[in-house]
């Protein structure tokens, strides 16, 4: 975390602040804020305690209370797992620069521990994630979503959709935050940043929840989007189809054109939209990661229950709800 943090400090660019927020004094990451103050004495680094609680989102009740600290009006969000490189900033803010752009955000690449739940979670982001991004930007003519990887705003545009306030009870912020924007008229760019992202050492059943969490975030926000993913398990199909035709030659050609594509395909996405080395290392888990998502996707159609944060919640037309 703290080499995350620092990242951020590394900036080539002339004036900006870090606002960091933390729910109370004994979180783990404050001690790393204020190691961070004696490195670098003139970043203009502050933390803020954040401790009202204005909505089930607790990343956004905090955001809330951070806006009102932040003194610029651009506003760049990133989480605390998300590292950066020395242009960054320059760069996000230099494609914020047009007055048709209301928002910027960032493909990222996961940085997995060596857990194999983390090393497929890290593999279907740069191979099932990324491409589903970069599809859905060719099909719907440009993003209508932000990626939590980073956010980068002016503050005329949050203050046009309500503040932070406005979604505060939505488990996708980070989409919520792009889709309202863009309905104001203007873009969500994708950035020619890249970001990383630093995974838990995941066991198989916590990738498993991560996943399903997240499958029944999609459902919540894109339902139609959600649906359309069955189509996209051609392995998966593939493999049924074998099996089905009892070892037919044709169902075994299709299986091997079907193999041979998803390859391609996840070398395509991993190494030249994200730069993801760890993708040749993991190319061979790609079949794994394919034929547990059709599962995922199943378990993910039914019920609203996720665990996030060590909380309990109920998802209803996106929004979160505790449960007890």
């Amino acid at each position: 975390m703290y080499e995350s943090f620092r990242s951020h400090c590394l900036q080539q660019y002339p004036a900006y602040e870090i606002v960091f927020g933390v729910s109370g004094a004994d979180d783990p990451a404050v001690p790393l804020v204020r190691r961070l103050e004696r490195e670098f004495p003139d970043r203009g680094i502050r933390l803020v305690l954040c401790p009202e609680q204005l909505g089930a989102n607790g990343k956004v009740s905090a955001l809330i209370q951070l806006a009102r600290a932040a003194n610029y009006d651009v506003l760049v969000v990133n989480d605390s797992d998300i590292r950066v490189a020395p242009d960054y900033l320059g760069t996000v803010l230099a494609e914020l620069e047009s007055a048709k752009t209301g928002l910027v955000t960032c493909l990222y690449r996961g940085v997995p521990a060596k857990t194999l739940g983390s090393r497929l979670e890290a593999l279907g982001i740069s191979t099932d994630f990324v491409p589903g991004v970069l599809v859905a930007r060719e099909i719907e003519g440009g993003l209508g979503f932000g990626l939590g990887s980073t956010l980068a705003f002016r503050r005329r545009q949050l203050d046009s959709i309500g503040g932070f306030e406005s979604i505060a009870d939505y488990l996708a912020d980070d989409y919520e935050l792009g889709k309202r924007i863009r309905d104001l008229g203007l873009k969500v760019e994708l950035s020619t940043a890249v970001v990383e992202t630093f995974l838990p050492a995941y066991g198989f059943s916590g990738f498993f929840a991560h996943q399903l969490r997240w499958a029944r975030t999609i459902r919540a926000s894109r339902p139609a989007g959600y649906v359309g993913m069955l189509t996209t398990y051609t392995l998966a199909w593939a493999v049924l189809c074998l099996a089905l035709s009892r070892g037919a030659a044709w169902a075994c050609y299709l299986l091997a054109a079907s193999f041979s594509l998803r390859m391609a395909a996840a070398l395509a996405s991993g190494l030249a939209a994200v730069g993801d080395r760890e993708v040749l290392r993991s190319l061979f888990l790609v079949p794994v990661r394919d034929l547990v998502a059709p599962f995922i996707w199943a378990a993910g159609l039914f019920g609203h229950g996720i665990v996030w944060r060590g909380e309990k919640f109920q998802l209803a037309g996106g929004k979160l709800k505790r449960t007890a």
